[in-house]
């Protein structure tokens, strides 16, 4: 049996180094990722293609081993600015060969993209309290989505609201107080912890139209201490009938 030559050594574990750098460079041109996700070269450039396609979303890619993790932690991949599509190789497996399967899937996401701007519209001024929306493709081609609501601010809105009604009278001076006394108030609840992981409520749903009234349903139970506006009391009452 050959013993290995120090210089030897050193090739090899050269060679296992490029292989490894290899591998990562290839892993980081996914982008996002949950697990370690591998795809075959067909499927990362039709990947690449559909990413470029619905640019105004943020894809994150999926592991076969992780979708149920995906799935559970689906709030925590949540994007203010963009709609996150979670999606997992198999199913960039399958679009990358497969035309109809492809077309079915790229018209649900590019659907789902279309009625998003229409539910951030229909939630008003309560929009800013989303800290953000997600969607996943389900083994049998259904979408479901999902919101982040930060419960904290909708609390806090209310308070501000309250307290700007009980000063609308008052002197420019009273008024100043009033403002600097509610951006006190926020940031004390900001050092006590208000707004923490226990303040963010994740909902989930099968369509849009449900995903807008859960969150409303949220916010309405957060300002369940104060009094709605008319303007807030219409918000999420009428839908388009072509959802």
């Amino acid at each position: 049996m050959s013993t290995l030559t120090k210089t030897e050594i050193a090739a090899q574990a050269a060679q296992a180094h490029e292989a490894s750098a290899a591998s990562a460079k290839k892993q980081a041109n996914y982008g996002k990722t949950i697990g370690k996700p591998q795809l075959s070269e067909k499927a990362e450039e039709y990947y690449k293609e559909l990413k470029k396609k619905f640019s105004n979303m943020d894809f994150i890619l999926v592991s076969s081993d992780m979708k149920d993790a995906a799935k559970a932690k689906a709030a925590s991949y949540a994007n203010p600015n963009k709609l996150v599509v979670l999606i997992d190789e198999e199913k960039l497996e399958r679009m990358a060969t497969d035309e109809n399967f492809r077309k079915q899937y790229e018209s649900i996401i590019q659907n789902a993209g279309t009625k998003l701007p229409q539910l951030q519209k229909k939630l008003g001024s309560s929009a800013s309290m989303v800290k953000g929306f997600g969607m996943q493709i389900n083994e049998k081609g259904l979408a479901s989505f999902f919101a982040v609501v930060d419960k904290s601010l909708a609390a806090q809105k209310k308070r501000i609201e309250k307290k700007a009604q009980e000063k609308k009278e008052s002197a420019k001076k009273d008024a100043k107080k009033a403002a600097k006394k509610a951006e006190e108030e926020k940031l004390e609840e900001k050092l006590t912890g208000k707004g923490r992981e226990e303040d963010l409520v994740t909902v989930t749903a099968s369509s849009m139209e449900e995903l807008l009234r859960k969150i409303n349903d949220v916010i309405y139970d957060s300002m369940s201490d104060y009094a709605q506006t008319d303007e807030e009391k219409m918000v999420g009452q009428h839908f388009d009938s072509r959802w």
